[in-house]
């Protein structure tokens, strides 16, 4: 009967923020996996071609794996992709169900905001160091650590904004 009620307003305007920035981390991830390919094809020419080898592609394509992998691990947790075990939600009943998808997604939350908080840290101490053979910070390291941490953080509180209105769709994966 939940499928039959009104959009919820607060919902209907999270919802556009956060396709908005699933959106923006596609493109990022997107253009960055474009990049890595281009720059690893680069380094191969450069090495087998030109018998020189560019030494910046290394560190530069280790940060791209940084963002595409933790910027995707944050659009896994919006659109519920990531790995999960649902064996011992499914065949609980649906109020049993309904507080362990709460008590997931709080422990999302924390631990997202553990990430957020730790790699801002970590960010912060390491922005005045530079990275070897290509000179930039430290802090863009982790930065895209703490960017989805803040990310799962701001998610998984949909999520359970979600549950608690009894707007919550999510399927398992595996159903």
């Amino acid at each position: 009967m939940s499928n039959m009620k009104e959009p919820h307003a607060g919902l209907v305007f999270m919802d556009k923020i956060y396709a908005k920035i699933v959106w923006i981390c596609r493109v990022v991830t997107g253009t960055a996996l474009v990049l890595i390919t281009v720059l690893l094809g680069y380094q191969v020419f450069g090495r087998y071609v030109l018998n020189d080898t560019p030494t910046w592609v290394d560190p530069l394509s280790l940060l791209l794996i940084m963002l595409i992998a933790f910027l995707g691990a944050g659009i896994g947790v919006q659109e519920h992709t990531h790995l999960s075990v649902a064996v011992f939600r499914n065949i609980v009943p649906a109020k049993v169900r309904t507080v362990m998808v709460l008590l997931t997604d709080t422990i999302m939350a924390v631990f997202g905001g553990a990430m957020l908080w730790y790699g801002g840290l970590l960010t912060q101490f390491k922005w005045n160091t530079q990275i070897p053979l290509i000179g930039w910070s430290e802090g863009l390291r982790s930065l895209p650590l703490t960017i989805c941490g803040g990310m799962i953080l701001l998610f998984s509180l949909g999520h359970i904004a979600r549950v608690l209105l009894g707007r919550d769709h999510r399927v398992d994966s595996i159903e």
